[in-house]
């Protein structure tokens, strides 16, 4: 026989809605190649001729003879029983007189074919049952995932035994080898891919094939593949072990494009599957900080992803005509593992061919027990709403929308600071936002209300020490005398102070409690603050993003308001000794925090915020996700406000992890980066 397609008019035949390989009628133009006739030459001739004789032919799938069984033939939605005798020892020997050894996982082949018979055998060795299965070379099925094929991403193929993933597979490899005139290697752990024998199925095209000794050497025959034939694709069948996950990450790591199935229905099985969840990046455990936690709105132990995924696709098989794909695996893989619904797109094939798709929105779950829903128009990174995270039930937010405090994401977009005016409302020119949290009544200023249990919040989220005591708020820097006041009828203990503040849950020493919502008065002067021992470029950016009207002054004899660190307080230094001498009030902060330096200015203008970012990073990381959002939605590039080397270095990495490109422009202090779209399967 020669190395050309096979043209027994029984073993090629062009379908146009006639069942051939599932319940689905295939494409127009789909081209089967099974060798059926050769399968059925090894069969017992009274099974032989039965089978010959359904009319459903082009949808069987494969023989069972077990020995003092019945024999039965399996089609696609029904069994046949082919004869009223049982299996003989006799008709099992025949079958495997006519067929090739069997290797160390029972799998026997046909020369040339992609037939497969599987053997089981008892105690002592002797093979009791045989399952002679039909092997097909469909082409065209490769059809609904040829955009990702073709854009040079690696794919990994997840679905059920007989979905159709080793089909789809010889198709990719065939399409790259052939049509994409790519070097493909693929490793043919049980000849499945391209057939048994030393000449490969022509159905792999162009592809070259590395047979593997024992399917146990699989991980050693992908890395030789690599070091020794220079390809640009390598394709897997069936990753299922530990080496073979570390031999897909080494591959994956020298730029190779890899194309595999492996054992799992969904991106839930790898992902608590602890041989293969290193496919998808794999999982720890990651404590957190308090503050961190508290920022984050979550428990301080959470699940994140370890590492880089080693595929960068993943499709899930459901049946031969439907599938899911996640096109990004990185972005899926954190969403779920926060508990947030991810984008994911369906596809299928019509009747006549075409390809439907459609983007779906599903949370974390197992199998088909995950909620899935269609997308709201303009979905995630394509604009428009977002997934509200904190909703166990679906539902959706404006983007920068949602409680932060139930677990809503850090990229989200930022809302904009405002100010309540009592009488005037909100400030023109700031967005409106339900405030939530701890409201602050006091003369002069608006009451803000917030959840059940708080209204009755103390009105020292925050303390002015003057003299060396403490003079809890609000406090109005354009009015001290309210303060002096009130001094002498205050004597707490600094110690004593900081441990009640910290035992009930409130942030002393100068720092706002997270979700504590102040109201504005109603005037809003320019205050000169004297920092010491506080850092001035934090300073100033927190005055940047606030945008009250703070003037940083040298001179302690010019300030108004001193604001200094704990650690500096303590020490009982000289300008701070000077200041409680003259009566100018001291903000006292925990550290130098980017959060505490801002929380005190908010607190020195008793500023309301509508669900702010807690820090500089969490703003700059918001800003740069709807930049990277606009990016993909208009595809021009977009230019972010100046930054500092440090935030420049944020956005560059936030821009490579949602695979967009970015590039720093200009000079110190305007030196700001810029965001573009890259290539097809750049990243």
């Amino acid at each position: 026989m020669t190395n050309e397609p096979i043209d027994h008019s029984s073993d090629v035949s062009e379908e146009t809605g006639a069942v051939a390989d599932g319940p689905v009628p295939l494409p127009p133009g789909s081209v089967v190649a099974d060798d059926l006739r050769r399968l059925l030459d090894l069969l017992p001739d009274r099974i032989r001729e039965r089978l010959l004789e359904d009319p459903e032919i082009g949808s069987f799938l494969e023989v069972i003879l077990d020995l003092g069984r019945l024999p039965e033939a399996r089609f696609v939605g029904r069994e046949v029983i082919l004869s009223d005798d049982e299996v003989t020892a006799a008709d099992i020997e025949a079958v495997v007189t006519r067929i090739g050894a069997f290797g160390d996982d029972n799998r026997a082949g046909i020369p040339r074919t992609l037939h497969r018979i599987s053997a089981i055998r008892n105690r002592r060795g002797d093979i009791v049952g045989l399952t002679c299965r039909a092997g097909r070379a469909v082409m065209g099925t490769v059809d609904v995932i040829r955009d990702l094929v073709e854009s040079g991403r690696s794919i990994l193929i997840l679905g059920r035994p007989g979905v159709g993933k080793t089909t789809i597979l010889r198709e990719t490899a065939r399409v790259l080898a052939d049509d994409l005139r790519k070097r493909v290697v693929i490793v043919d752990t049980s000849n499945e891919i391209a057939g048994d024998g030393d000449i490969p199925h022509p159905g792999i095209g162009r592809a070259r094939r590395m047979q593997v000794p024992t399917p146990s050497q699989q991980h050693a025959v992908m890395i030789e593949a690599v070091e020794n034939h220079m390809p640009e694709v390598i394709v897997i069948d069936e990753i299922g072990t530990a080496l073979e996950t570390e031999a897909a990450r080494t591959i994956a790591e020298r730029g190779v494009q890899l194309v595999a199935t492996a054992h799992g229905t969904s991106l839930d099985n790898l992902l608590v599957n602890p041989t293969l969840t290193d496919l998808v990046g794999g999982i720890q455990t990651v404590t957190l900080g308090d503050d961190e936690a508290r920022r984050r709105g979550t428990q301080k132990t959470i699940l994140e992803r370890k590492a880089p995924p080693t595929f960068d696709v993943l499709v899930e098989m459901q049946d031969r005509q439907r599938l899911i794909v996640h096109r990004d695996v990185t972005e899926t893989v954190d969403g779920l593992l926060r508990g947030q619904p991810v984008l994911i797109e369906a596809r299928s094939r019509r009747e006549d061919g075409t390809i439907e798709r459609r983007a779906e929105v599903t949370t974390r779950g197992a199998g088909d027990d995950r909620r899935r829903g269609p997308a709201p128009e303009g979905f995630g990174a394509y604009g428009g709403p977002s997934p509200r995270p904190d909703s166990g039930r679906g539902g959706w937010r404006e983007r920068g929308g949602g409680w932060r405090d139930r677990g809503a994401s850090r990229y989200g977009s930022p809302e904009r600071y405002r100010w309540r005016d009592p009488v005037d409302g909100v400030e023109p020119g700031y967005p409106a936002a339900a405030p939530v949290g701890r409201a602050m009544p006091a003369e002069g200023m608006a009451p803000v209300a917030g959840p059940a249990g708080l209204a009755d919040a103390p009105d020292d989220r925050w303390s002015v020490r003057i003299g060396g005591r403490v003079v809890p708020g609000p406090f109005d820097p354009a009015d001290p005398a309210p303060v002096r006041e009130r001094t002498e009828a205050i004597a707490t203990d600094d110690d004593t102070d900081d441990d009640a503040e910290e035992v009930d849950g409130t942030a002393g020493e100068g720092s706002i409690d997270i979700g504590g919502r102040l109201a504005m008065p109603q005037t809003r002067r320019t205050v000169r603050v004297f920092p010491f021992g506080v850092n001035r470029g934090k300073l100033e950016t927190a005055i940047a993003i606030l945008r009250v009207p703070v003037i940083i002054t040298k001179e302690l004899r010019e300030a108004e308001v001193v604001l200094t660190v704990k650690n500096y307080y303590r020490t009982n230094p000289g300008p701070v000794r000077d200041a409680e001498g003259q009566g100018v009030p001291v903000f006292v902060i925990k550290s130098n925090a980017a959060a505490h330096i801002q929380q005190s200015l908010e607190a020195m203008y008793s500023l309301q915020t509508a669900d702010p970012p807690r820090d500089l990073e969490d703003l700059v990381l918001a800003e740069t996700k709807d930049a990277v959002d606009r990016v993909k939605l208009t595809t021009r590039p977009v230019e972010l406000p100046p930054q500092n080397a440090y935030i420049r270095r944020l956005q560059h990495q936030l821009a490579s992890d949602y695979g967009v490109g970015s590039r720093s422009t200009g000079r110190e202090p305007h030196r700001r980066v810029t965001l573009f779209r890259v290539g097809p399967g750049g990243r």
